[in-house]
C-alpha cells in the first residue's frame, strides 16, 4: 500500500514564485513536500531560513534502489506516479544542523531542519545544482 500525503496542497502565489528553488532527486523530494522526510542532507551548510521551493530532479539513475531503501529501511512504500522535472511544493527551513535525532539525518552531512510542508501543483521546470530561481513567464 502506498504512502499517504500528510501535507496540504496549496496554490500557486506571485509570492511563492520568487522565492528559491532547490532540486532533490525522487524520491526524496517527495518525501520532504509529502511531510515524511523532515531533514535534507547536504554536503554544504547554509544560512537561508525560511519558505524554500522543492523541485523534483528529472534524474531517474537510482530511483530503483532508493524507492527500495526508503521502503526497507523507513517503511514508506513511495507512490509509484511520481513527477520528475519540475517544482512539487515549498517547505521552511528552520535550522541547520551537523547532529539531530531525525532518523532522516545522514551522518557527516549538514541537515538543514524542515517544517511546514506543502504540495504545489506540478509547475514543469529545469533544475540545477544548489540554489536557483525560477525563470519568469
Amino acid at each position: 500500500m502506498s504512502a499517504k500525503s500528510k501535507s496540504p496542497l496549496i496554490s500557486w502565489t506571485k509570492q511563492l514564485e520568487s522565492l528559491r528553488t532547490l532540486s532533490l532527486r525522487q524520491p526524496w523530494a517527495w518525501l520532504v513536500v509529502n511531510g515524511y522526510k523532515d531533514i535534507e542532507n547536504r554536503s554544504w551548510r547554509t544560512n537561508h531560513r525560511g519558505p524554500l521551493l522543492i523541485h523534483a530532479s528529472s534524474t531517474t539513475t537510482t530511483l530503483q534502489a532508493d524507492l527500495r531503501r526508503v521502503k526497507n529501511e523507513y517503511g514508506v512504500a513511495v507512490p509509484e506516479n511520481l513527477e520528475f522535472g519540475g517544482v512539487v511544493g515549498v517547505v521552511d527551513v528552520i535550522d541547520c544542523v551537523k547532529q539531530s535525532g531525525s532518523r532522516w539525518h545522514f551522518p557527516d552531512s549538514w541537515g538543514w531542519i524542515i517544517a511546514n510542508p506543502r504540495r504545489l501543483p506540478f509547475r514543469k521546470c529545469k533544475g540545477t545544482v544548489g540554489f536557483f530561481r525560477l525563470k519568469s513567464h
